[in-house]
């Protein structure tokens, strides 16, 4: 992929945007919560950071998916939740604050998780040509788009709260259109192979959604969590930062094939979270309970 404004300009700041609304959102509570939920930190750490990773790559191995699809998929597979997750959350009747505390955790996490993940899936199915990412620097660049916006939305939200409330919505709006036209972006790039693509990698994204969201939910249940926790999990579990893996393919490793995967997933779990949002809500003296 050609560099370009959209990917070594727009895409990144849109990125540190949407990131920075999140860190309106969040408290110096939210990250104390991993010691007031220990069990439900963990293993929502658990699900999205060990078995979202190893559930696609199993999956790419039995779809006998390679080269840059198959990145793209361990790309989507290595990122956090992003404050998607925390709305959908929200809408289902989860456990909001867990939400955000594993939102922020995994955010953290993930930044040094990731560089290791996606150079492994490059030199694994049949990339190694291709740009890998220097650990360090690529540490250095997530988190410029990711921790360091946060962190001053939480600045923000510390020193000016009336004013960050009253931000937060029109925040939302406005990275839900940056996300949106992302995806448009990211599918118009290849729209000559996108039916082709979808064919390819869209049954075995749509299981990998369904997978990690299915597992997150009984794990939870089968450590005795409550049912808004588990819903939590589940959507922790299975609804990821889709900016920042379109950002990772077309911004650091200048390919736009990786993105299609990355762009289907995106598309996918809205599908599967508003069939989440629709049981949660007709099912809600269950969910409370």
């Amino acid at each position: 992929m050609q560099e370009s404004i959209l990917t070594s300009v727009f895409l990144p700041l849109a990125l540190a945007f949407i990131m920075l609304g999140m860190g309106l959102s969040l408290t110096i509570k939210d990250f104390k919560n991993i010691f007031i939920y220990p069990k439900a930190m963990f293993l929502g750490l658990f699900n999205q950071m060990i078995l979202l990773p190893v559930f696609g790559y199993a999956l790419v191995q039995l779809f006998g998916l390679t080269g840059a699809l198959a990145v793209g998929v361990m790309i989507i597979a290595a990122c956090p939740g992003g404050a998607t997750s925390n709305l959908i959350t929200h809408l289902s009747r989860g456990d909001l604050a867990l939400s955000i505390s594993l939102t922020a955790f995994s955010s953290f996490l993930t930044i040094f998780t990731i560089p290791l993940i996606v150079n492994f899936a490059i030199a694994h199915f049949g990339e190694a040509g291709s740009v890998s990412l220097p650990v360090f620097e690529t540490i250095v660049q997530i988190a410029g788009v990711t921790v360091i916006p946060v962190s001053i939305g939480m600045l923000l939200h510390y020193r000016f709260p009336k004013l960050s409330k009253k931000a937060d919505k029109p925040v939302r709006i406005a990275s839900a259109v940056f996300f949106v036209l992302i995806l448009l972006a990211a599918i118009v790039k290849e729209r000559a192979n996108i039916i082709d693509y979808f064919i390819i990698s869209g049954p075995l994204t749509l299981l990998l959604n369904l997978l990690t969201m299915t597992v997150g939910f009984f794990l939870a249940g089968t450590f005795l969590l409550s049912n808004r926790q588990r819903i939590t999990i589940a959507i922790e579990s299975g609804i990821q930062n889709g900016t920042l893996g379109i950002m990772i393919a077309a911004t650091l490793l200048k390919n736009s094939e990786m993105t299609i995967p990355i762009a289907i997933y995106s598309l996918i779990m809205f599908m599967t979270s508003a069939v989440v949002v629709f049981l949660a809500n007709r099912n809600k003296g269950l969910i409370e309970a």
